[in-house]
């Protein structure tokens, strides 16, 4: 945990309300979000129980498996969880495109990527965990031989597969947990194992009028109003299953098996609706929230990749390996690390509860602009310009000469620090600006490229787009790691993989 998300989450047991963590909104939320509550059946990790899914609040659909220890009923659900969630994956791609360009110079590329793409929200982590687990058990599914399924299966299991890796993403908003989504936006008083109760962690940050957050949360911890989220059970609930599937084996013929068929599905959807009506107020709550500034430049970067898996799937539409090879895995981690660095970067650069983190830790300052020398060139042949703002800050400052920093208000410009001096309690930065003016080679500054006297500024080393380390391309793999790596092929031994 951070130190303000420390100073928060004391300031909030000690109130017993929730406290700001951000001041925007660091993640994309679709306004017609494609919402998923399963279930899965006690003791056995994805065995599928129920769910109710959909993308209207008021018409949830319920879908269920009366008796979850039937192959064939798992599959039926999975087909109808595809005749869901594939039309929504359909209707994005098929949305209206945007042209945009890849590469530079004679590499350049035109290329086009839909202006919509699906976004999966599930209740909490585990949640994410049973997408993947369904995704990989499904995905390799064969259509035909002696357990043939619908071609919806495998098509459902790639998609799921492409959701949960994406999910794994700093920044990417294709699939999310609601907890974690509010967690990064509100520190509560309860540990963060608690903070993975949708219900409790709600109370907390939008408590009824006549209770404070921690009250609520204590309400919230009851099981007969708020059943856990899912996809693990109550423990009671899974008793009263118990006895319900036991009677629906037991019925001695098919009208007496629809009726206690009919008693499962009403008490799985009395499980699953107060998590799918907390889903919704979760979403409504982060919807008032002012979007941070590189929020959209993120989620054009997931329409863009939604937009390539589809291509993908319509040109090759193998499904993704059981296992990543060595290469693929190291490129993987790779990615992983460069857009953790990004997005922290980009959190930071649009909002100053973020940045103060990184003052803290002495990776950036702020003060007020006390002095500026606009006619400034650095001596040479061909003399180049070079402004200089002198910033006072009341904190000491450990960046140290010959830093390059940048100032989150105008992104677009280099600066490097000249001199670092001490001055009473805080210290006195000279910041020498090598760019940024629109071209201009010579003062005057355009309107607004230079910070005027008086200003407060805020410079940090953190950069959002700093340039990544780069790997080789898969082809130009040496044999000492094993040459360039092999397409995947699937196997009928893929397809045998079993349901656990």
């Amino acid at each position: 945990m951070s130190t303000l998300g420390a100073v928060a989450t004391l300031r909030a047991t000690e109130t017993g309300h929730a406290e700001r963590l951000t001041t925007v909104r660091h993640a994309h939320v679709d306004e017609r979000p494609f919402v998923l509550v399963p279930l899965t059946l006690a003791g056995e990790a994805c065995a599928p129980l129920a769910a109710l899914c959909g993308t209207d609040p008021g018409r949830p659909t319920l879908l269920t498996v009366r008796q979850p220890r039937n192959r064939a009923e798992r599959f039926r659900f999975v087909e109808r969880l595809a005749a869901l969630l594939l039309p929504h994956i359909e209707e994005c791609r098929t949305s209206e495109t945007e042209p945009y360009t890849v590469g530079r110079g004679a590499d350049k590329e035109e290329r086009r990527r839909s202006l919509r793409a699906p976004q999966l929200l599930v209740p909490g982590g585990e949640s994410i965990a049973y997408v993947r687990l369904l995704g990989r058990l499904t995905r390799l599914r064969a259509l035909e031989g002696p357990h043939a399924v619908d071609p919806s299966v495998p098509a459902l299991g790639k998609w799921l597969t492409w959701f949960a890796d994406r999910a794994e993403f700093p920044g990417s908003c294709l699939l999310q947990a609601m907890t974690r989504l509010l967690s990064a936006h509100w520190a509560t008083g309860q540990s963060a194992a608690e903070d993975s109760h949708l219900a409790a962690l709600l109370s907390w940050i939008d408590p009824p009028d006549r209770l404070t957050g921690a009250e609520a949360a204590r309400e919230a911890e009851d099981p007969q109003r708020f059943p856990p989220a899912g996809p693990a059970t109550d423990v009671v609930f899974d008793q009263t299953l118990y006895d319900l599937m036991s009677r629906y084996d037991e019925a001695g013929d098919d009208h007496g098996r629809e009726a206690v068929g009919r008693q499962i599905d009403r008490e799985l959807y009395g499980q699953m609706l107060p998590t799918w009506d907390l889903m919704w107020r979760g979403v409504d709550l982060l919807l008032r929230l002012p979007e941070g500034g590189h929020v959209a430049e993120r989620w054009t970067y997931d329409r863009r990749l939604f937009t390539e898996f589809a291509a993908y799937l319509d040109d090759d539409g193998r499904p993704q390996a059981r296992r990543d090879h060595a290469v693929g895995a190291a490129r993987r981690l790779a990615r992983l690390e460069e857009a953790m660095a990004r997005y922290d970067a980009e959190r930071a650069f649009d909002d100053p509860l973020v940045m103060a983190e990184y003052e803290l830790t002495g990776e950036a300052f702020t003060g007020v602009v006390v002095a500026r020398d606009e006619d400034r060139f650095l001596p040479g042949a061909r003399p180049l310009w070079r402004p200089t703002i002198t910033v006072r800050s009341d904190l000491p400052v450990r960046l140290t000469a010959g830093k390059e920093i940048k100032c989150p208000a105008r992104a677009g410009q280099k600066a490097e620090i000249v001199e670092v001096a001490p001055e009473g309690d805080g210290s006195t930065v000279v910041v020498q600006l090598n760019g940024g003016f629109n071209r201009a080679r010579k003062p005057p500054a355009p309107p607004g490229m230079l910070a005027e006297v008086g200003e407060t500024v805020t410079y940090t080393s953190v950069d959002p787009k700093s340039m990544p380390f780069a790997l080789p391309a898969e082809e130009d793999t040496p044999w000492t790691h094993g040459g360039p790596p092999r397409p995947y092929e699937p196997t009928d031994e893929d397809a045998e993989e079993i349901w656990e």
